[in-house]
């Protein structure tokens, strides 16, 4: 391609002739059209959600990724806010597809033909995680209404794609991050606090006759914490990429301190 092939005959250059910090945005800045074309080639696609994440124990070792021409468009950090966001995501279709094994009455709830029709409907990219049926509802809008006492709907749809929207919420609603990209990290800092109290919430949310709205982590002899094991990758993740974010744009995190029995959820 022509764009790449400029950029690394720059690269090629004594490194007398080129920016001392190397890096490919520097680069290509020197060819700014060329640089402007790519970057509005690079993000007029709509996002991609990725396959839910393997369960515990059973993740392959990463693979390498093949060089990609947009790749030109991208700094380090970018790469790593992809990876997260991607990793993000894929948690909260497994807690989604885990929920539905869970309480399998909630997806005939809705016109579907299985839990799995119910999960590739709430990961739509077209969609973006807004539906008619949640009154387009997204974040913890959307969690709040799943575990409202009074809902009547699919509650697992309503959560799955709370937990999933908060999350993409915070990426500005983006998987791919280019070199004009910036994310905040206040947001970030508070879709991982969100996702603690949606965490407590789903395990303490009862109907009036003292039944949990929505069965999940499981209390027998032997006591499934799986669910707890997805939350806190989410947390983690989000938590992490909060910490680059702010130290790539200097901004300081205003850190909120709650209770999670009365915590209210914070803006994204």
């Amino acid at each position: 391609m022509v764009i790449w092939r400029s950029a690394r005959s720059l690269m090629q250059r004594p490194a007398a002739r080129v920016p001392a910090a190397g890096s490919i945005r520097r680069v290509l800045i020197l060819s700014r059209p060329l640089f402007c074309a790519l970057l509005c080639a690079c993000t007029a696609g709509p996002p991609t959600f990725p396959a839910a994440a393997p369960s515990t124990g059973k993740r392959a070792p990463p693979i390498e990724r093949d060089f990609r021409a947009s790749d030109v468009a991208k700094a380090d950090v970018d790469i790593v806010a992809e990876a997260h966001a991607r990793e993000c995501l894929a948690s909260a279709r497994l807690l989604m597809e885990k929920l539905y094994r869970r309480n399998p009455r909630e997806w005939r709830k809705g016109s579907y033909a299985s839990a799995a029709a119910a999960v590739a409907h709430a990961f739509d990219e077209r969609a973006q995680f807004r539906f008619q049926e949640l009154g387009n509802r997204r974040g913890s809008d959307a969690i709040m209404l799943a575990l409202s006492p009074e809902y009547a709907g699919d509650r697992v749809f309503a959560f799955g794609v709370g937990i999933a929207s908060t999350v993409f919420l915070s990426y500005n609603g983006k998987t791919e991050f280019y070199l004009n990209d910036s994310l905040d990290p206040q947001r970030l800092y508070n879709s991982a606090r969100n996702i603690e109290i949606a965490a407590w919430k789903l395990a303490s949310a009862r109907s009036a006759n003292g039944e949990l709205l929505l069965a999940s982590n499981e209390k027998a002899d032997v006591v499934n914490l799986s669910f707890e094991r997805e939350f806190g990758k989410m947390i983690a993740y989000q938590d992490a990429m909060a910490t680059v974010a702010a130290q790539r744009t200097n901004r300081v995190i205003r850190r909120v301190v709650q209770t999670l029995a009365t915590a209210a959820f914070l803006p994204i």
